[in-house]
């Protein structure tokens, strides 16, 4: 066993609904245990700003266009996270050496080896006094990855220990429902493979809150009480397996819109949309054990519907005695630990990258 290190993962997802936080000790390789999970919500006025950036930022050419404003944002965005650090650091009175910042991605583009997460590594360090890494994707573009997902080597370190505490079985997939679904496969063997496979929460919540004065659909209750339109959903689905979004490895919310729905009522919408989320989402599940993380795991109609069309057993993450809000500020955490010893946080069967490569950048600035 190697030296154990502590770290303070932070994650924001494609939902921009707040910071997830986890401390975690790890050796970066087999070891593990999970110290505390927080979560730490974004004002309305914070989360609506980042929505607008986000739907501003389509091209590469925008992120010089709205600098200033980004940088702005920037500046905000970990600000926010500095505070959420300090506050942990001091209730917590756990020592930490290092803090995965993942940051808040807001624009994502694979093809031109392009990622931006809102988030200075340089600051955070300062206004912590901590030891940062971050700008966790970049390295993976370089070596012709998509930069995502990252959290399948966490996947495996959880499954591993799950088979061993005879919790599962393997083969698994654990399917981590955010804005994007993605999916890990582990086999026997431990051999993963990874991919995004659609939208997962994004469309669903970018309908309510465009609609009604939510911001998203609690346990799909909207939906349950609305009816599918089923030629308004046929022509989506086609749209989607015949343009270029079903074949990529790496989605980004601005692949998806919800102009399709636009003639439908809020209860009409939401189950068409979550129809749809749920039929995409499970022509990518194979004959195996599911389980599910991420915030689109509380969304009941969302999980039953998707549970409807497939044959194997969907069960929540947190049966097998871990939160499932909390997987990917966890990952975040291991990931900089890996990071930190240089070993690999992504691989050619999880973001098609050339060969098993690190990533993140190191920050101290104090």
């Amino acid at each position: 066993m190697g030296k154990i290190y502590t770290a303070l993962g932070l994650m924001s997802g494609t939902s921009m609904d707040g910071v997830d936080a986890s401390i975690i000790k790890s050796d970066g390789n087999r070891e593990y245990s999970i110290k505390m999970d927080r979560y730490f919500e974004y004002g309305d006025e914070l989360r609506q700003k980042l929505i607008n950036i986000r739907a501003k930022v389509l091209v590469a050419d925008d992120l010089k266009a709205y600098s200033d404003e980004i940088k702005s944002l920037e500046r905000e965005i970990t600000l926010f996270h500095a505070n959420a650090v300090n506050e942990i650091l001091e209730t917590s009175k756990i020592e930490v050496d290092f803090l995965g910042f993942h940051g808040q991605t807001i624009f994502h583009d694979p093809k031109k080896k392009i990622t931006k997460q809102l988030g200075d590594g340089n600051m955070l360090s300062q206004l912590t006094k901590k030891l940062v890494v971050y700008d966790f994707r970049q390295n993976d573009l370089e070596n012709d990855g998509q930069g995502a997902p990252l959290a399948p080597i966490y996947h495996n370190l959880l499954a591993k220990t799950f088979k061993e505490k005879g919790k599962i079985k393997l083969p698994i997939i654990i399917l981590n429902i955010g804005g994007i679904a993605n999916i890990t496969s582990i086999n026997e063997n431990y051999k993963m493979t990874s991919m995004d496979i659609g939208p997962g929460n994004c469309l669903i919540d970018k309908w309510i809150i465009s609609n009604s004065d939510k911001n998203f659909d609690n346990n799909g209750d909207i939906a349950r009480s609305g009816k599918i339109d089923k030629f308004v959903l046929k022509q989506a689905i086609d749209n989607f397996f015949y343009n270029d979004s079903s074949k990529k490895k790496s989605l980004d919310t601005n692949d998806f819109d919800i102009s399709f729905a636009k003639s439908l009522s809020l209860e009409d919408g939401a189950a068409t949309i979550t129809e749809l989320t749920s039929d995409i989402i499970s022509k990518k599940l194979s004959d195996k054990d599911i389980y599910v993380c991420g915030g689109g795991r509380k969304n009941k109609f969302l999980i039953d519907s998707i549970q409807n069309k497939i044959k194997n057993k969907i069960s929540k993450i947190d049966n097998l005695g871990i939160d499932g809000s909390y997987i990917e500020s966890q990952a975040f955490g291991y990931l900089a630990i890996r990071s930190y010893l240089g070993l690999p946080i992504s691989f050619p069967e999880t973001t098609g990258c050339k060969k098993p490569c690190t990533g993140g950048v190191t920050a101290k600035n104090y």
